[in-house]
């Protein structure tokens, strides 16, 4: 949807508020049917599975040790 909220924002340039732009979203979702939806339905999957991965690798490092954080509050003392 995130073409569909340029354009609304192009064409809408008075309109800033969030709140305002996902409900138009949210009404233009609505009145999609299945076929139109099925672009983002594959986009949303793509993106899910790259976050799975970046999650996956990032536990990796969490629990072999890589990824500790510098506890920085002792060096100002």
């Amino acid at each position: 949807m995130e073409d569909f909220r340029k354009e609304f924002q192009e064409q809408n340039p008075d309109i800033k508020s969030m709140r305002d732009i996902g409900k138009a979203c949210g009404e233009k979702w609505k009145t999609m049917i299945y076929e139109e939806k099925v672009q983002y339905y594959d986009i949303a999957t793509e993106k899910r599975a790259e976050f799975d991965r970046a999650m996956a690798d990032y536990i990796k490092r969490k629990e072999s040790g890589e990824d500790e954080e510098i506890d920085d509050s002792d060096a100002y003392e």
